[in-house]
């Protein structure tokens, strides 16, 4: 990595470090295991894996502490709360570090899949180093340990095979196809998410919402139209990990909105659930790519490479994996949702625009054309969805 690269990632650990939680980790009665096998050893046992209608249970004072410091949250995102100015550079900070992790991790990961060509393999080590991370901030006590319930552990297996199915179809999206291209079909994931909530929740949004979609579904479809960089394989996995990722947000969103033990922050949940994706996808890897990732390791030490280098390669990819989708959820913690919803929005774009320099891929006006209809009707459905909710709301009290 050069020194621009590790100023950020450096950035990046401080920024997810969580400090204040560790303090009163510490001075905590209760006891804490301090060895890297205690840290994770409460991973639980694989349950069903699909999400439960009738919700999450709690006790009745955890569920309302729960419930009324969500609600003191909201408030202040919606009334505009403590936007003094060190507030607002916190918050330029998240999307700063949020939006550069993003676009280093798709251009880091795109290299390392050039040079070895196994992203299930890939995908589970970088899951892997993730949780390593994690674990070591728990064992140090750089962040509170989370110590969750019955319902925790059977809800950070549900996310945890969601998180893992997307990520590595992702992953075979992004080996099979042009970074860009993936980020295209990837925008089709409010679609998914509409679908999904319908079904499990039973909840019906208004049809000017559904129709808001039109756009995005009408956008890809035509950028992917006679593209020459079009590929099924690409197509298709990126399709279905939208799919995985849209069940990933449903169940996130009980764990997130219910008791489900203490120190479940989200960024400790994030933790729990890549430990529980990097377990999952240990056989997928072994029985499908076992002996190709060998040999395409050997390949690529054939062809130059050290194994120090293949292995910082693969170190950098997992760690901004990893904090990407912790920065992520710390600028959820702090802003608006229809702001988070821009700022993902416009995420895309910043991707798609440095993979085409770095990459130099060939893209067509066509696709010009119908990526920013995709990306557009993607912003005009989040607000749309937004603006009907909070009418809802309004109503309600």
């Amino acid at each position: 990595m050069n020194p621009k690269t590790k100023a950020i990632l450096a950035l990046c650990v401080l920024a997810t470090v969580d400090c204040s939680a560790a303090v009163s980790h510490t001075v905590s009665a209760k006891k804490s295991p301090s060895t890297l096998k205690s840290a994770v050893s409460n991973i639980p046992s694989a349950k069903a894996f699909l999400p439960n209608r009738g919700g999450l249970q709690s006790t009745d004072d955890k569920k309302h502490e729960r419930a009324n410091k969500h609600a003191h949250d909201v408030s202040c995102v919606a009334r505009g709360g403590g936007e003094d100015l060190t507030h607002k550079l916190k918050i330029g900070m998240y999307f700063g570090l949020w939006y550069a992790l993003n676009v280093l991790y798709n251009i880091i990961n795109k290299k390392v899949l050039n040079v070895i060509p196994a992203p299930l393999s890939v995908g589970s080590l970088q899951f892997g180093i993730g949780g390593i991370y994690a674990a070591l901030l728990w064992v140090t006590r750089l962040r509170a340990l989370p110590e969750f319930n019955a319902k925790g552990k059977e809800i950070c297996w549900k996310i945890g095979a969601y998180h893992s199915s997307g990520q590595l179809l992702s992953m075979v999206s992004l080996g099979a196809g042009p970074v860009s291209f993936t980020h295209i079909v990837k925008a089709l994931e409010p679609f998914f998410s509409a679908i999904v909530s319908a079904i499990v929740f039973k909840k019906v949004m208004k049809p000017q919402v559904y129709a808001s979609l039109i756009p995005v579904v009408g956008g890809v479809g035509y950028a992917c139209l006679k593209e020459r960089s079009f590929s099924w394989l690409a197509f298709w996995t990126a399709m279905f990990s939208n799919v995985a990722f849209a069940l990933r947000a449903v169940v996130s969103k009980a764990a997130m909105t219910n008791y489900v033990g203490d120190n479940m922050t989200a960024t400790n949940i994030f933790a729990l659930v890549t430990w529980a994706a990097f377990i999952i996808s240990i056989p997928v890897a072994l029985i499908l790519e076992k002996a190709s990732f060998l040999s395409f390791w050997q390949s690529a030490l054939s062809d130059g490479g050290t194994t120090i280098e293949l292995s910082k390669a693969l170190v950098a990819s997992g760690l901004f994996h990893y904090l990407n989708n912790e920065v992520m959820y710390l600028a959820l913690s702090n802003v608006h949702p229809v702001t988070l919803a821009v700022g993902n929005t416009m995420k895309r774009v910043f991707i798609m625009v440095a993979s085409i320099i770095v990459f130099r891929n060939p893209v067509s006006l066509q696709a010009g054309i119908g990526s920013a209809i995709g990306i557009s009707g993607v912003l005009l459905y989040s607000l749309t969805k937004q603006h009907y909710e909070n009418l809802e709301a309004a109503s309600a009290e």
